[in-house]
């Protein structure tokens, strides 16, 4: 039998040699964190290691992401199919071990993490999901959604903001099945954090409605299993506990210093670590012995046959909930959903409702809203702006789980949040804010499409069409930003009709974020023929054509659709052959098959203009140097809409007298 101290050594000399055979690596964290870990993983936690993504399955989060070489190596001591040659191969190419976790490339991570807090603000969405599923699904003596989410947090994870702005939610949301463990090892990259970093965490933690458990030794098993199973003892708030560790514990030369936090402890260090650990190994090397007192793979089958069993007889006991529980875990969509889309798609291209595309999206969750269940919304407190609520909107708070919740003037947070939640399964989280505020919550976009999660991002209030608010609320080059953004779809609907199909596609679409652009101002309503309705889906399509000899072509999004449609009806009755595209969706229109693209922009059409209230650039890939683009390269004003669009050139005669000089060259 080995000593528990013995077992948390495992991780270490794990960490010690993964991190030297890399030649980079976090060391630091690991060393320091791996007694609270081995409590962890063989003491507190629900899982399976045969099955990473059990339903039931407590969820573990490492916000402190340059740790990862502490969850690989207990991912790999506890049974988890990640081998001893994938920690060898810890931040290679290709490997399963990348150097900060990644949802999807190692089987037990959650959730990707590294930017620090964002694995803290995912937990809270996690445990968000957890909260709102158990409510809806579990019934007297069959609680089939009822797990913990544990976040392992660093000083620089409570030093962001994000922190405060999820930690805050979380208190008023009494997440008691939220566990937070924090090593508080008072070392960050630039040395102690003492000048930099001197709050008093209990009392913060406190004011937010936590359940806080002070200085507890987290080099001590005793201690840490009484703290755990402490923490989840408390219902009705999150809990925090505090663990006092000793950054790279072991080493006799840098523990305690920044020096052991962000590189290898070198050849001879990790000789006297070992040593002073009593580790008498080669690398790589663990005992049989040990291997048999970490590896979890028998009890979590027989946790997970158990929850299976109670399972079963909620089947037939709930038929109905059993079905709808197994659907939206799966991600499904229900049954004739295709068709009930199509025809809410029909009825509206008959109607001549010309509305903002932010209310339209309102009546599209009022649509949508009432046939999937799983739709998870909410708003940075801007809910009667982005108009996100729906007559069927119930609002989370301590005593309710519904299906809405008011986020707060927190961006960051909430986006981060809803990433929580989509990983967490059982739901479609909407969140939303004014296209201006994407700034606050762009890194957390930016990790919903590195994760490839679905998360559907309302940005409202998308141009100078704002108006009096001035240039501090009007976008200009935030709409580029979003496109340029990896497995990133953006969908700039131009009337109620494509804001339909932008919402359709961000449903069905399994793996990545989109991002829709809304408008403030009223639209006018577009007709279409059924061909023109069904090519909406691809991106771009050819909206009108004036004369089949096509001399000039004029793409817009949004706003600019309908103005650049009158302006072709002038250019027409000028003797122009006029082509309009629509071009709701870039990223989505590039996926299209040649055939198709040269089908809607000739390439023999190089006479070209696009118009969008916005920067200009991202464009010229469509209008080429010999094309013009109409958009806005600085920032906006303080005045009427109105004015303002016809200030910056977006009106009929503008337009025509740039598509006279570019035909005229």
């Amino acid at each position: 039998m080995y000593s528990r101290r013995e077992l948390s050594n495992a991780i270490r000399v794990l960490s010690i040699d993964a991190i030297q055979e890399a030649g980079s690596g976090h060391p630091g964290a690991p060393l320091g964190m791996a007694d609270i870990a081995e409590v962890l993983w063989r003491s507190c936690l629900k899982y399976n290691p045969n099955n990473p993504y059990w339903d039931n399955r407590d969820r573990v989060i490492l916000s402190n992401g340059h740790a990862s070489i502490l969850l690989y190596s207990v991912l790999h001591l506890t049974g988890y199919d990640v081998s001893i040659d994938d920690l060898k191969n810890f931040r290679k190419l290709d490997s399963k071990t990348p150097g900060h976790p990644e949802l999807g490339c190692t089987p037990g991570v959650e959730m990707t993490t590294g930017p620090l807090g964002q694995g803290l603000a995912s937990g809270v969405g996690m445990a968000i999901a957890e909260k709102i599923l158990s409510s809806y699904f579990n019934r007297m003596q069959y609680n089939i959604i009822d797990h913990y989410t544990w976040v392992f947090v660093g000083d620089g994870c409570l030093m962001e903001g994000i922190s405060h702005e999820v930690c805050s939610l979380a208190g008023s949301l009494q997440l008691g099945k939220l566990i937070v463990l924090y090593d508080s090892n008072k070392i960050s990259i630039d040395g102690n954090v003492r000048n930099w970093f001197n709050d008093d965490t209990e009392q913060r933690f406190k004011a937010y409605n936590w359940h806080v458990i002070n200085n507890v030794d987290g080099h001590d098993s005793f201690s840490i299993m009484k703290a755990m199973n402490d923490a989840k003892q408390v219902y009705d708030k999150p809990s925090i506990i505090i663990f006092n560790t000793i950054i790279g514990f072991g080493s006799p030369n840098k523990s305690g210093t920044s020096e052991v936090h962000g590189a290898p402890l070198g050849e001879k260090e990790s000789y006297l670590t070992k040593n002073a650990l009593n580790w008498r190994y080669p690398p790589f090397y663990i005992p049989s012995k040990m291997y048999e007192m970490w590896n979890f793979s028998k009890h979590g089958k027989i946790l997970e046959s158990q929850w299976n069993i109670v399972l079963q007889q909620y089947q037939s006991l709930y038929p109905a909930l059993f079905n709808e529980y197994s659907r939206r875990m799966s991600g499904l969509l229900p049954v004739k959903w295709a068709d009930k889309v199509l025809k809410f798609i029909s009825q509206s291209n008959k109607n001549n409702i010309n509305i903002a595309t932010r209310k339209a999206s309102q009546d599209v969750l009022e649509y949508f809203g009432k046939i999937l269940p799983e739709l998870l919304g909410g708003s940075a407190d801007l809910a009667p702006s982005n108009l996100t609520l729906w007559s069927g909107s119930v609002p989370i708070n301590k005593k309710t789980s519904g299906n809405y919740i008011h986020y707060g003037v927190r961006e960051f947070g909430m986006t981060a949040i809803a990433n929580g939640i989509s990983s967490h399964g059982g739901f479609i989280p909407y969140t939303a804010t004014f296209l201006v505020f994407l700034d606050y919550a762009r890194n957390a976009v930016r990790m919903a499409s590195l994760m490839r999660i679905r998360q559907i991002m309302l940005y409202t209030h998308d141009s100078i069409g704002l108006g009096e608010d001035g240039p501090t609320h009007q976008p200009i080059e935030q709409l580029s930003d979003l496109r340029s953004i990896p497995y990133m779809s953006v969908w700039r609907p131009s009337d109620i009709v494509e804001t339909i199909i932008s919402w359709q596609y961000a449903i069905e679409r399994y793996q990545g974020p989109t991002a829709l652009v809304l408008s403030r101002q009223n639209l006018q309503q577009v007709k279409r023929s059924d061909d023109q309705v069904k090519n909406v889906i691809r991106g771009g399509y050819i909206l009108s054509d004036f004369s089949n000899k096509i001399d000039i072509i004029l793409i817009a999004t949004g706003s600019e659709v309908y103005l650049s449609i009158k302006a072709a009806k002038k250019l027409y009755s000028l003797g122009y052959g006029v082509r309009v595209v629509s071009m709701p969706s870039i990223d989505v229109f590039e996926q299209q098959d040649g055939e198709y693209k040269e089908l809607v922009l000739p390439s023999k059409v190089l006479k070209r203009i696009a118009v969008e209230a916005g920067k200009s650039d991202f464009w010229y890939k469509y209008v080429g140097y010999q094309g013009l683009i109409i958009g806005v390269d600085t920032f906006g004003e303080s005045a009427s809409s109105d004015l303002l669009f016809k200030k910056f050139g977006f009106t009929v005669n503008y337009i025509v007298e740039c598509a006279k000089k570019l035909l005229n060259k």
